[in-house]
């Protein structure tokens, strides 16, 4: 990201050993595993794609990243409330999405 910051890792590291666990495996999983789909992956329009994870207590996570130059680029990362992504992550996805193409 500009300015040097991470929030995807910031939002990993925050997360229990447990679900840290689960996060790094699941997108380690797309990553070196890609192209993958369900259950582990899905594309959610725009050139945006997320990694599903399943976490502790019935939780589910999704870690929203692109592609640049064949590179996985994190986005956005967040524990889901509803059934569908919220817009709202969505938006910062795709607004971290622009500053890699500019």
């Amino acid at each position: 990201m500009s300015g040097g910051r991470k929030p995807v890792r910031d939002w990993i590291v925050d997360l229990s050993e447990e679900d840290r666990r689960t996060v790094g495996k699941d997108i380690q999983k797309v990553e070196f595993g890609w192209p993958i789909g369900r259950p582990h992956c899905a594309p959610i329009g725009n050139g945006l794609w997320e990694v599903r994870c399943t976490l502790a207590n019935n939780r589910i996570a999704r870690t929203i990243f692109c592609l640049l130059e064949g590179e996985m680029i994190l986005l956005h990362a967040s524990i889901k409330k509803t059934q569908a992504t919220a817009s709202a992550d969505l938006t910062i996805a795709l607004r971290r999405q622009q500053e890699f193409f500019r």
